[in-house]
C-alpha cells in the first residue's frame, strides 16, 4: 500500500473490491493542507491501478469528514504563499494556477473510471465540502453538516460543484448565506443519497459500495462517463475556471484582506465566528479602514 503524509488508503479487509481512502489529520480536522490534494490524486490513481478495486469509499478520521482548508497556515499565518500573496502585487494568474491544480487534483475523484462515495459524518466544510461534491456519491450521517461558509467573505468554491449538484435555486441560497445543511436536508434535497443515524453510517455506506462492487469495472466507467458527459456539455469547466479566478479575487480585495488580518491579529476561530455568525462584513473603505489600523497595531 502507498503512504501518504494527510491521508491513508487500503482495500477493504471484507471487501477487497472496494477500497477505503481515510483523511487521516483528526487533530486538525482533516484540514486540508499543502499535501492534501496531491495525495488524494495520487491515492486515486493507486486504487484504479488496482484492478481488484471496483468503487472508492472516501472518509474522514476522527470527528468530520474535513473541516476545509488549514486556516492556520492559509488564514493565520504569515508566509506569503501563491493562494494568498501579500508580499508583492498580487499575481492572479500566479494564484489561478495554485487553485486550479488544487482543483484538478479533487476533481481526480469525479474523474476516476471508478465511482466515489463520500461517506460524511461531522462537518463536511468549505473545502471539504468540494471533496465531497467531487465524489459521486453521498451517504452521510443525519446530524453531518455540508456548506462552504467562506461564500460570506474570503472564498469561492473552486469546484463549482453545487450548482451541478442542487440546481441554480438551492445553489444560489447556500453560495448567498454560507449556511451549512444536515444530512437529512441534503438527502431531501437530493444533494445525498442517503442519511441515516452516525452509527449507521458504515453500513449504509459499505452495503451501497458493496452492491456497486459487484457490477463489471468497464460497466461502470462507462455509466459515470455518460453522466460526466452531460455535466460537461453544461459548461462544468468553464465554470470551475470563472470560480478559481473569483476565489483568488475573494481572497485579494479589501474584504478578504480585512479577514486575513482579523484572523492574524484575533486567530482564525475568532474570525471564522464573526464571518458564520451573520454580523455585517466590513467592506470597500470601512474594510480598508481597518486593514490600516491592524497593520499599524502589529506594527506598534
Amino acid at each position: 500500500m502507498p503512504e501518504f503524509s494527510t491521508l491513508r488508503i487500503t482495500q477493504d479487509a471484507g471487501n477487497p473490491r472496494v477500497a477505503r481512502l481515510l483523511l487521516n489529520r483528526p487533530e486538525r480536522l482533516n484540514a486540508i493542507n499543502e499535501d492534501t490534494p496531491r495525495e488524494i490524486r495520487a491515492a486515486v490513481e493507486w486504487a484504479n491501478g488496482v484492478d481488484e478495486v471496483h468503487v472508492i469509499v472516501v472518509e474522514g478520521a476522527g470527528k468530520g469528514f474535513c473541516g476545509g482548508y488549514d486556516l492556520s497556515i492559509f488564514g493565520q499565518g504569515t508566509i506569503d504563499h501563491p493562494c494568498q500573496q501579500e508580499g508583492y502585487p498580487w499575481d492572479p494568474m500566479l494564484d489561478y494556477a495554485y487553485m486550479k491544480r488544487n482543483t484538478e487534483d479533487f476533481m481526480s475523484l469525479w474523474k476516476s473510471p471508478k465511482p466515489t462515495i463520500a461517506k460524511v459524518h461531522g462537518y463536511a466544510a468549505a473545502g471539504g465540502s468540494d471533496i465531497a461534491l467531487c465524489c459521486d456519491l453521498l451517504v452521510m450521517a443525519e446530524d453531518a453538516r455540508i456548506g462552504y461558509m467562506p461564500t460570506r467573505v474570503w472564498g469561492c468554491p473552486t469546484t463549482a460543484m453545487w450548482t451541478y449538484r442542487l440546481g441554480p435555486t438551492r445553489a444560489k441560497q447556500l453560495m448567498f448565506t454560507g449556511d451549512t445543511i444536515d444530512g437529512r436536508t441534503a438527502t431531501d434535497w437530493g444533494l445525498a443519497n442517503e442519511a441515516v443515524p452516525l452509527d449507521q453510517l458504515e453500513a449504509a455506506t459499505m452495503r451501497l459500495a458493496s452492491r456497486i462492487a459487484g457490477v463489471p469495472r468497464s460497466h461502470l466507467a462507462m455509466h459515470k462517463m455518460v453522466v460526466n458527459q452531460v455535466m460537461l456539455n453544461m459548461g462544468l469547466e468553464q465554470s470551475q475556471s470563472l470560480a478559481t479566478i473569483f476565489d483568488g479575487i475573494t481572497r485579494h480585495n479589501p474584504e478578504g484582506l480585512w479577514f486575513r488580518r482579523y484572523a492574524q491579529a484575533n486567530g482564525f476561530k475568532a474570525a471564522v465566528e464573526w464571518r458564520d455568525s451573520g454580523r455585517a462584513i466590513p467592506e470597500g473603505d470601512e474594510a480598508r479602514g481597518m486593514i490600516g489600523r491592524m497593520g499599524d497595531a502589529g506594527k506598534a
